[in-house]
């Protein structure tokens, strides 16, 4: 049995282009706009030069003193980010049928001078990230020079890769950081 075209039902273009695009303006939307953190924004014009938030034109708010995602870390995150951090860099993967494990750091070092660049800058975030949770002078320095150390062993062709693997200077810096925060009053 076949269906005739007179049984199939079809809607016209114009009865679809209607139906596919709504049209509405901001007056008609309602209920209050909710941020991720469930807070809910206040509608309101620009209110002076970049004192937190921004509305265009179009209304599309800018809101620039949440727009920072590390911004309101307590020191524990920012602490436990870290860690996450050098174990990425230092000992996120295991040599296959040994125990030696090696990370990011090991694989960016094979790279001749550059890769060790890079990686030397990737431990000084590490050590700028300390800083930036007040670790005093003493802690930053002792932090450098095992950058320092591992930055400067690294240039050396096979022998520097190998001991940027077994010295593992963000994991050496991470456990100094935590000590000393675990020896602060809270």
């Amino acid at each position: 049995m076949s269906m005739q075209q007179d049984d199939i039902i079809s809607p016209t273009r114009r009865a679809s282009r209607r139906a596919t695009h709504a049209r509405f303006n901001a007056a008609e939307a309602r209920g209050p706009v909710i941020d991720q953190e469930g807070r809910e924004i206040p509608q309101g014009p620009f209110q002076g030069r970049f004192q937190g938030s921004f509305q265009d034109a179009g209304g599309f708010r800018f809101d620039f003193q949440t727009a920072n995602p590390f911004g309101s870390l307590t020191r524990e995150q920012r602490m436990a980010r870290l860690e996450a951090v050098a174990k990425l860099l230092d000992v996120a993967f295991i040599l296959p049928g040994t125990k030696i494990r090696y990370g990011i750091d090991g694989i960016i070092g094979l790279i001749p001078v550059v890769g060790d660049l890079i990686a030397t800058a990737l431990s000084l975030w590490l050590v700028r990230e300390a800083r930036a949770l007040g670790a005093p002078w003493h802690i930053v320095t002792r932090m450098l020079a095992n950058v320092a150390v591992e930055g400067v062993a690294g240039m050396v062709p096979v022998a520097g890769d190998a001991f940027d693997v077994l010295f593992r200077a963000n994991m050496r810096n991470a456990r100094i950081l935590r000590r000393w925060l675990d020896s602060q009053p809270r």
